[in-house]
Formats: structure tokens, sequence, C-alpha cells
């Protein structure tokens, strides 16, 4: 049974293993960061308060953590979830990235020069890291910030992404849409335009699936 209590464990459980406090979930998933405070679990008055189902699906969203998952976390045996295992994955800025050498076609890394970084539940062998350079990402990401790249994930409309053209430039946006001949790319910096581009000059395009601030 999913009680009160357990549900609340199992917020902070999910916080804990992507190293994260309540609040910087909460802040992650792009809620308020006092949303899981643990004054905000009870009321003045000491009934309880539940999180929304809304503010749960955003933190699973966020983790790309499965549902099942979750509910593993707010069982009787949360200790048989399985922690996923810390790994070292390559590290690139985005200007280094512009400049070739560093990927094959396919947008995998490749060659030498890279540093690395450690991030939680990186399943992918492909997975890489970008420091984030520039505001055009602002206020999601802000320069300084490292993204976690999959050249192997399914990229869909409202996926946040990495590009490269065939000019080198780097960059982290939104997708759009894309057909069999153009894309277009939103960036959250309303000062920055959005951008659509023919496929033919894009060198690679990568799903971001997580981000350390």
């Amino acid at each position: 049974m999913l009680s009160h209590s357990k549900i609340w464990a199992a917020i902070d459980a999910l916080a804990l293993r992507y190293d994260m406090t309540p609040s910087g979930l909460a802040r992650r998933a792009g809620l308020d960061p006092t949303a899981f405070n643990k004054s905000k679990r009870f009321s003045p008055d000491g009934r309880m308060r539940w999180p929304s189902t809304e503010s749960i699906s955003k933190i699973l969203e966020a983790t790309h953590t499965p549902f099942e998952d979750f509910t593993a976390m707010a069982s009787d045996n949360p200790a048989q979830t399985p922690l996923p295992q810390p790994k070292n994955v390559p590290l690139l800025g985005m200007a280094q990235a512009g400049a070739g050498g560093f990927f094959d076609d396919g947008g995998f890394p490749v060659g030498h020069g890279w540093d690395e970084v450690r991030f939680p539940n990186a399943n992918d062998e492909e997975v890489y890291a970008l420091e984030v350079s520039g505001n055009s990402m602002l206020p999601l990401y802000r320069e300084g910030d490292i993204i976690l790249v999959s050249p192997n994930g399914e990229c869909r409309r409202g996926d946040r992404v990495v590009v490269r053209t065939i000019e080198g430039e780097v960059m982290a946006k939104v997708l759009v849409r894309r057909t069999t001949k153009n894309i277009e790319l939103e960036s959250l910096n309303p000062e920055h335009n959005n951008l659509k581009f023919d496929l033919k000059d894009i060198d690679w395009i990568a799903r971001i699936i997580w981000a350390s601030q």
C-alpha cells in the first residue's frame, strides 16, 4: 500500500539517488523549490498533505525514472531497489565540440582530448557530457552547466537536444519539428530567435537526457 509516509520517503530516495536534495529535485522538475520541504508534508493543523500526481510525474520525467522504480522505492522493501551505479563519461566544452575531430558521423564521441565527469545512471555506453556555453538556453541551462547527451536516444518533438551543423556550430535547443527535409528548433531564451535548418546542413542531433547544475 502506498501510504503517505512511503510516498514522501520515495521522493526523498529519488532525490538521494541522483545526489540531490528534495528542493533540488523539485527545481530540476520545474516545480517550486519548496514543494517537497518537510514543512509542506503536513498542514498546520496536522493533516497529511500528499504530493500531486502532476508533481510526481514531473520528477519522474526530469530524472528519466520509470514509474515502476518509484513504486518500488515506496514499497515495504525499498532496499531491494537497485541504485544506479555512477560512471565516468566523456566531457567536452561546446566550443571544442564545434571544432570537430571529437565525434564520428553519428555524433558519437571518438578521438582524444576528452576530460571525464562522473554521472549517475548513465546506462547508455555512448553517452557523453557537454559543458554549456552562452545564454541561449536560459533560464533552463546556464553557462557552465553540464548536460548529458545520448546520440542513441530518439529525438521527439519537445525534447531538449544538442545539434551540430555541418559548419561546426553546436547549440542546445528544443526540437519543435523534424521532417524529411527540415528541422525547426526553439530557443528557450526569448532574446534568441528560433531556427530552421535544411537537414542536409545538420551534422548530427542528440537528445539531452540529464543536466547537472
